[in-house]
């Protein structure tokens, strides 16, 4: 078996260069074939992972699947907003058929030396392989979460339990439309050459001033 590492790819890296994500909305069918899920699967699993732990594992969701967890997310939408009208609660139950294919990728906390925050990156290494295999076979995907990826009825519903976190539901299809280019990192604002004493470019201009940080939705010093 031929490894590639440290072997120049104009053609990966043009590819690279272009990625973009597909708005779910612009995503049809038809969706990857099942050799052609082994194989995205396969790349989303070859990732860098300290300690060989393979902190996340796969959820596919295809054909009625898409249907039955659709009822999970619609009854927590419901259990939540008990007044929602039944058009909303519709459009919730209709989430995973946007798509002929979601995969979720869970990170699932091991046993280990090795950092938690190492074992994250990984999961989500695993995603955006996901994304880029999915892409190179030709369909466009979207890496969503959403409010039903933290919520605890709908974890429970899918069979996740405390030391699980939804990665990212992985939205596979056949682009009806090319999406736009969009703005990126400016990289004078990120990019630094370290020297002593030197201020460092941080990026800070990307805070949105009008939030605070983020909370976790999980404790994870108790895992």
């Amino acid at each position: 078996m031929d490894i590639y590492a440290g072997k120049p790819s104009s053609e990966m890296l043009a590819y690279l260069l272009k990625r973009r994500s597909v708005k779910v909305e612009d995503l049809s069918g038809p969706g990857p074939s099942a050799e052609q899920l082994e194989t995205i699967l396969t790349a989303a699993s070859r990732v860098p992972d300290h300690g060989k732990l393979c902190p996340y594992y796969f959820l596919v969701f295809e054909g009625v699947a898409r249907t039955k967890a659709g009822e999970i997310i619609a009854q927590a939408y419901v259990a939540d907003n008990p007044e929602a009208r039944e058009d909303k609660v519709q459009c919730e139950r209709q989430r995973f058929m946007r798509a002929p294919l979601v995969v979720a990728i869970v990170m699932r906390a091991r046993m280990s030396k090795n950092p938690l925050w190492e074992q994250i990156l990984t999961a989500g290494a695993a995603a955006q392989n996901f994304s880029l295999a999915a892409h190179a076979l030709g369909f466009g995907t979207q890496w969503l979460t959403e409010w039903y990826a933290y919520d605890e009825n709908v974890r429970k519903g899918l069979g996740l339990d405390a030391k699980d976190v939804v990665a990212g539901f992985m939205y596979v299809g056949t682009c009806e439309n090319q999406p736009e280019e969009r703005e990126r990192p400016d990289l004078e604002l990120i990019v630094n050459r370290w020297k002593e004493g030197a201020r460092l470019q941080k990026g800070d201009s990307y805070n949105r001033e009008k939030f605070g940080y983020p909370q976790n939705g999980f404790d994870f010093s108790k895992l």
